[in-house]
């Protein structure tokens, strides 16, 4: 009896719903706050600039539009200042992000963070709030470590700067100040384009904290790399239809590593 012409059509229809209902690998967000320099040379400009983006870096895109920040300043000499009047509403491939310019006074170490507005983001069905930092140094070399008091943040353990390629970096995952035992933490390299992942799991790395917090992760390519560390938010937010939805709270550090040359 010959085979139907209907079964091959069967089939692919079969397989095309399964490949619709198998899990999809979760593209990681990161809020991107990376300053023209990690450390401010003697002589020259005293001029930083700063650029905020909210994308994947690794894969260069695509890009989220960033509501207007609620917060964005800098922690220096033990002093906090609001920088949000300085920020400038940009477009990075047709969605909206900010840059702005903070002109550095006395040696420190100039901690830059940025709470961005709510992202409502569809596909996952929760709202994404990352809290972002990184560290600038002026001729201090200490303050490095100075907690800006957000609600999720990176201890660092190690000296966000000066660091050269394959540096070991160390952090502790604070949530409302106290550690966060077996956090887990997101790591991706903002792609300048020159490598292409083989497969997905070389987009995102992954790192589980310890039981008191701690992660270490070495950083294999020159260039920023991105540390993101999730947790759950404890309050839903309402979603645009105004049912309440989850929160995903992220503590982001950024961090330059330089290669070794003569």
């Amino acid at each position: 009896m010959p085979r139907s012409s209907l079964a091959p059509t069967a089939a692919a229809l079969v397989l095309a719903l399964a490949a619709a209902l198998a899990p999809q690998p979760a593209a990681a967000h990161f809020q991107e706050l990376l300053p023209s320099t990690d450390i401010v040379p003697d002589t020259g400009s005293r001029e930083v600039r700063l650029e905020l983006v909210f994308t994947h870096p690794m894969e260069r895109g695509p890009v989220m539009a960033m509501g207007a920040p609620v917060r964005f300043g800098v922690l220096a000499g033990g002093k906090t200042t609001d920088l949000t009047s300085t920020l400038v509403r940009r477009e990075v491939k047709g969605k909206a992000a900010y840059s702005a310019t903070h002109k550095v006074g006395e040696p420190a170490d100039y901690v830059f963070f940025v709470e961005p507005a709510p992202y409502w983001e569809p596909a996952e069905k929760k709202h994404i709030i990352h809290y972002t930092k990184t560290v600038v140094d002026v001729g201090a070399g200490k303050g490095w470590d100075a907690l800006v008091g957000l609600p999720v943040e990176i201890e660092p353990l190690v000296r966000p700067y000066g660091l050269w390629t394959g540096s070991l970096f160390r952090g502790i995952v604070r949530h409302n100040g106290a550690p966060v035992p077996f956090a887990e933490v997101e790591v991706e390299w903002a792609n300048d384009g020159s490598v292409t992942a083989p497969a997905d799991p070389f987009v995102t790395q992954v790192i589980k904290a310890d039981a008191g917090g701690q992660f270490a992760f070495a950083m294999p390519r020159a260039g920023w790399w991105g540390f993101a560390a999730l947790v759950d938010g404890e309050t839903p937010m309402n979603a645009p239809d105004g049912t309440p939805a989850a929160v995903e709270l992220g503590g982001l550090m950024w961090v330059k590593v330089t290669d070794m040359k003569k």
